[in-house]
């Protein structure tokens, strides 16, 4: 019994501490990419716009209103980038615009995520 107890105190103080942490980004990768699956053939083989893709877009960004939420979403963004070889890099920078919606950094292999605000 009084293992259970430091097991539960343990877990309550790693709750405490890491509450505020994980508060500060909700955005999680699998979000993100969840939002832009239907936009991999638009970037990686020359396919025409799906709506699908801009639905995400969209999507994504309107989760995105935190500056901790848009740095996750460009690290999101940057990772997947670097796993596409084929990726179109101009097809990339200009999906936001290309699906009317603004954002404050271009979409790339080397966007520096820090500076997103």
């Amino acid at each position: 019994m009084a293992g259970l107890m430091k097991l539960a105190c343990l877990v309550l103080a790693c709750m405490i501490v890491a509450g505020p942490i994980t508060t500060n980004a909700a955005l999680s990768c699998g979000t993100v990419n969840s939002n832009l699956a239907a936009c991999i053939g638009y970037l990686t083989q020359n396919a025409p716009l799906a709506r699908g893709c801009c639905t995400g877009v969209t999507n994504l960004n309107n989760m995105a209103r935190t500056t901790p939420d848009r740095q996750q979403a460009c690290r999101c963004l940057v990772g997947a980038a670097n796993s596409f070889p084929s990726l179109n890099a101009a097809r990339a920078a200009g999906l936001p615009k290309a699906c009317g919606v603004n954002i404050p950094y271009k979409i790339s292999k080397s966007t520096n995520c820090n500076t997103v605000r």
